[in-house]
């Protein structure tokens, strides 16, 4: 059985994962976590979820109950994610971060962090968008430079960063796939007198509106016809369930950065 402690316990996606966890063979909740000042802090978590007591109360502090558990799940942003990593290395353990909105320079750190821990830092833990991250890749890698290529994501008007760390990762699949580099062909926004598309670049646009939990569209746009490949979450729950997932998955692998395909055994 393996301990988790979920930080951002209260949050959106955080208070999904700690629900879902309840009744998740091979693992237990054993620690919630929030920022610091959070109005709930010291409150018992089951309470605080409407499941009544669970004698597991909310901390500000990861250090003080991060040796009551073996795996730290971490769905809150940049900044806190990387101080959250820095904690588990220090304590030696795994940890899986479905965190978006990362730079380069945060993925640099995180991958100097995991040399001792085993990691998992995946923009989406949708069992199904990581399968169609594998079937992009192949669409792409037979139409080539045929077909215009264009990527459009949708999400709740709460979401900080855009386009999503989802809607990224898929362009940087087909980017590779058509051996195009993103940062030189990458469009995120159109207007006015553009003139006309470039053969190569691949267009990410995004829409935020309501509570759209996540729905990704990419276009294989060619003469005469086009392929449109769409996937749409209607629950948080699909990616609770995939960062549990990962979670049972990471207790046995060492130390190093991983994604959610190699917890799905996509790679290969």
């Amino acid at each position: 059985m393996a301990g988790i402690i979920v930080a951002g316990a209260t949050g959106r996606m955080g208070s999904r994962i700690a629900t879902l966890l309840m009744d998740c063979p091979g693992l237990t909740l054993c620690g919630a976590v929030e920022r610091e000042g959070h109005e709930s802090i010291g409150k018992d978590i089951g309470i605080l979820l409407g499941l009544g007591e669970k004698g597991i109360s909310l901390s500000d502090k990861l250090a003080e109950v991060i040796g009551r558990g073996d795996v730290v799940i971490d769905f809150t942003s940049p900044g806190s994610s990387l101080q959250n990593l820095k904690t588990a290395a220090e304590s030696k353990k795994a940890m899986v971060i479905g965190t978006t909105g990362f730079s380069k320079d945060d993925l640099d750190t995180a991958r100097d962090m995991c040399r001792d821990i085993p990691v998992v830092i995946a923009p989406n833990m949708s069992v199904g968008v990581n399968l169609l991250l594998k079937v992009l890749k192949d669409v792409a890698r037979v139409l080539g430079d045929d077909y215009d290529i264009e990527i459009v994501e949708a999400h709740h008007r709460l979401k900080k960063d855009a386009p999503s760390g989802t809607a990224l990762k898929m362009a940087q699949v087909i980017a590779e796939a058509v051996n195009r580099n993103l940062d030189e062909v990458g469009v995120y926004a159109r207007k006015g007198m553009i003139g006309e598309r470039t053969k190569k670049e691949i267009g990410i646009q995004t829409v935020r509106a309501g509570d759209i939990v996540g729905e990704h569209t990419v276009l294989f746009g060619g003469l005469g016809e086009r392929i449109e490949i769409t996937h749409k979450a209607s629950s948080r729950d699909t990616f609770a369930r995939g960062a549990l997932k990962a979670a049972l998955w990471v207790t046995e692998q060492k130390p190093g950065l991983y994604d959610m395909q190699d917890v799905l055994g996509l790679k290969g």
